[in-house]
């Protein structure tokens, strides 16, 4: 089950269980349903329970880890793929959870990314003895605005050396300098700090951006993608671009269509051009700015933006465990 990932921004996937419901707009077209149902599964929504992989999955970062410590290396472990860590299902046995921390102590020369769209269960599903060792990585994903002013202020009352967002798939722009705190107030998640107040509140660690790829992928406007990479740029924070998905801006001379007043769908009826705009000054107003996207492959699409491919980690200097 992924040995070697092609995820960008990861050497493995690991699963402790497979099984999941939609929980947001960014689940919408979820791979790992349509994964699961392509074989046979019935591990997706809320009554269908999950499933504990097999023992020789549990063993695979084992064997990781040894590779690792013999050339010297740190692996980065996606936890998990097929699943949500820290969805709260009746079906996920505590000990399973109790398995998986186990495995975390076990392989310290793995880093392990937690990623989740339910942080706001971390605190309660997590042991406080155990939380967290130094190779976990807490991150949420953040889709939209909405997402972020949600699962942001849980994310970061997590006391965990590298905290990050995946921001995939992004259909909707997000200011990590303005997000929604708790009793209403708004802070900067990547310098950490409330506004108006010089209290330090945590630090975003890495920010991951992509679009959507698949059958039924939607496009992502390129403004979004650069909106955050300069947000990250003057922090600084480390940016991925991990991918545009399944659409790609259009070529320089037919992308920009300022006189466009239509709402965002397809172009000219065609089932692989959409137009698409900036929805953060309204919507179809004349002079926004527009892009025409063009379906394609992914690998076609490619990962640069504005003709550069930003691949930026986190800069960490930590110790590997004896």
């Amino acid at each position: 089950m992924a040995e070697n990932s092609k995820i960008e921004w990861c050497d493995h996937t690991f699963n402790p269980w497979i099984g999941c419901s939609k929980v947001s707009p960014a689940c919408d077209n979820c791979y790992a349903e349509a994964y699961d149902k392509r074989f046979g599964g019935e591990r997706w929504g809320v009554h269908a329970p999950r499933r504990l992989t097999s023992d020789v999955n549990w063993e695979r970062p084992l064997s990781w880890n040894r590779k690792a410590a013999k050339e010297g290396k740190r692996y980065r472990v996606f936890c998990a793929s097929l699943a949500d860590v820290f969805d709260n299902h009746s079906s996920i046995q505590p000990e399973w959870r109790a398995r998986l921390w186990e495995l975390i102590e076990r392989t310290p020369n793995l880093d392990w990314l937690l990623l989740t769209k339910r942080p706001q269960n971390i605190q309660k599903l997590v042991p406080w003895e155990w939380f967290f060792p130094i190779n976990v990585w807490i991150g949420t994903t953040v889709e939209d605005q909405k997402t972020a002013d949600q699962r942001i202020k849980h994310l970061s009352k997590i006391p965990q050396a590298v905290r990050f967002l995946s921001c995939e798939p992004l259909i909707g722009p997000v200011d990590l300098t303005n997000v929604e705190w708790f009793d209403g107030l708004r802070f900067n998640a990547l310098e950490g700090k409330l506004h108006g107040d010089t209290g330090y509140v945590f630090e975003l660690e890495w920010v991951i951006a992509g679009g959507e790829s698949g059958a039924k992928a939607r496009p992502s406007h390129p403004d979004w993608f650069r909106s955050l990479r300069d947000q990250c740029a003057s922090c600084p924070t480390p940016f991925l671009f991990k991918q545009w998905g399944n659409w790609v801006p259009m070529l320089d001379r037919d992308k920009d269509d300022p006189d466009w007043r239509g709402p965002y769908g397809r172009a000219n009826s065609r089932p692989n051009q959409y137009r698409i705009i900036n929805l953060e000054g309204g919507c179809g107003f004349h002079g926004e700015r527009v892009h025409l996207m063009r379906r394609c492959t992914k690998r076609a699409a490619g990962r640069q933006l504005d003709g550069v491919e930003h691949t930026a980690f986190p800069n960490l200097a930590k110790e590997v465990a004896a």
